[in-house]
């Protein structure tokens, strides 16, 4: 057969197998023979991934109604770098006109792992004659095609995201592909999202990494937005190439539960991150702890009142009752004295014995003058002002952690996924050996909107409360407390 026949027919085979990246990936390397000779294929967690994207792509027949998303979380060594390779080199060889964007968590990543590892199956790939591979893309050879048909590695940036956000290919194929996906800041995942919605297209979007963070996007492929990923978490030790030996010393030294082990042998998110204030675990058991009826009828009620201090964030009422935690009242309600009118209603609703009001940079003070101006005693709090205990760098660093201590001790949460998310983004740091929490605009840059609920629910902390204060504190049994205050005090 003559060199163009030979090419006419590679042609053919491969384009038959648009839909089928496992069968590529069986066809395009020369398996069990030289840099491959101890291997016969791709491993098992490989052929369920690839399996997955055929399915998805079969059952839409000429093209998807929405994006195949894959998350796969996973212990270290298992062979995704090579399985993105396939993925990209399967993607651009099978439809013309393909376009796509490959980035990871940083740039050094990008660069020395995932474009080092497609360099490597792209020599080996039976149809590296058609493509060029540079240090930051990979495109056709034929000169009309080479602007519409390749996939580009770039490196993310939250001041940059043209890229993501001009991922178009109407018609054809797109492919999107995140790699250490834990690290990819939410603003790059909200634009691809936003990117990726051309009709009658075929829409990949891969996402691959070690299970490092327990809040973030990736993290909540698993969670809050399972219902649109296909997810896979694949444990080191099930992966035929991997180094047994090292995994069970890191089994060993760490322990099967620890979050070392989690993240790097078993592909499951951590408990908690190393500074973080609360675990994921200890949050859900908190939400799903039910105390006896009437269990606490001898205790405190409590209200902490977070007020709204731009337009976007809410104020937030929160109830406790010894450790008993009750869903939190959202308002949007910018009037100060409206806002005071519903407090004043709650604390009569539920009986409080305190009415805790945050009045940081004065935006709670028109809330807690006008609760007085009807005659109700509310306490106001300084979140920056002096903690009593000198463990703790200001107020609302010992509130938090006098909160992590309550639900130590078995205190009840509603379930609320907002306040879940929120807990879960709660870093904490030493400043001159004292515990400071972190700031209430990290958070909001984290998760994109202000603790609100979190911080509402602290103030519930603020100072312990006796049931028989009516209505909160008079002064000189506040200034009591504050003498004899004992932070590990069980309330």
């Amino acid at each position: 057969m003559s060199g163009e026949n030979l090419e006419l027919e590679l042609i053919n085979t491969i384009g038959a197998l648009d839909h089928d990246p496992l069968e590529f990936v069986y066809y395009a390397f020369n398996w069990g023979v030289g840099e491959l000779s101890e291997f016969d294929g791709p491993d098992e967690w490989q052929v369920q991934t690839l399996t997955e994207i055929c399915g998805q792509l079969k059952a839409g027949e000429i093209s998807t109604k929405e994006a195949i998303q894959i998350a796969v979380a996973s212990g270290h060594g298992i062979g995704k770098s090579a399985l993105v390779s396939w993925i990209i080199l399967w993607a651009i060889s099978t439809k013309a006109d393909t376009k796509g964007v490959v980035t990871a968590n940083t740039e050094n990543q990008l660069k020395t792992k995932t474009w080092a590892e497609l360099a490597k199956w792209y020599r080996l790939c039976v149809t590296r004659d058609w493509f060029k591979l540079t240090a930051t893309a990979l495109f056709s050879v034929d000169v009309e095609h080479e602007k519409t048909w390749r996939i580009d590695m770039v490196a993310w940036s939250e001041r940059n995201t043209e890229a993501f956000a001009g991922l178009h290919n109407k018609g054809s194929r797109v492919l999107l592909i995140f790699d250490e996906a834990s690290a990819i800041h939410d603003m790059i995942w909200e634009v691809s999202e936003g990117a990726l919605t051309d009709s009658n297209t075929e829409i990949i979007w891969c996402c691959f990494g070690n299970p490092t963070q327990n809040i973030g996007r990736f993290r909540e492929c698993f969670g809050k937005f399972k219902h649109r990923w296909a997810t896979r978490q694949i444990d080191s030790r099930s992966v035929k190439m991997t180094n047994k030996t090292q995994l069970q010393k890191w089994v060993d030294d760490y322990g099967e539960d620890s979050d070392f082990v989690r993240v790097r042998v078993r592909g499951v998110f951590p408990s908690a991150s190393s500074n973080a204030l609360f675990g994921s675990d200890e949050i859900d058991a908190a939400m799903s702890r039910h105390l006896p009826l009437n269990s606490q009828d001898h205790a405190a009620t409590i209200l902490g009142v977070d007020v709204a201090r731009q337009g976007t964030d809410s104020s937030a009422i929160a109830r406790r009752k010894g450790m008993s935690a009750y869903p939190i009242r959202m308002m949007k309600i910018p009037d100060t004295m409206l806002v005071a009118a519903q407090v004043s209603q709650e604390m009569d609703t539920h009986e409080a014995d305190a009415c805790f009001v945050d009045e940081t940079g004065g935006y709670g003070a028109g809330v807690i003058d006008a609760l007085r101006q009807i005659g109700k005693d509310p306490i106001g709090v300084q979140f920056g002002g002096k903690a009593i205990d000198a463990r703790y760098f200001n107020k609302r660093s010992e509130m938090a952690f006098l909160f992590s201590i309550w639900i130590k001790e078995g205190g009840s949460l509603p379930y609320d996924a907002e306040l879940r998310e929120e807990m879960c983004a709660m870093t904490y740091t030493f400043i001159k050996d004292k515990f400071r929490l972190c700031e209430k605009a990290d958070i909001k840059e984290v998760i994109g909107r202000s603790p609100d609920k979190f911080d509402a629910q602290i103030l519930t902390h603020a100072f312990p409360v006796s049931p028989q204060h009516s209505l909160g504190f008079s002064h000189n049994s506040r200034a009591e407390a504050m003498r004899t205050y004992d932070p590990y005090l069980k309330r």
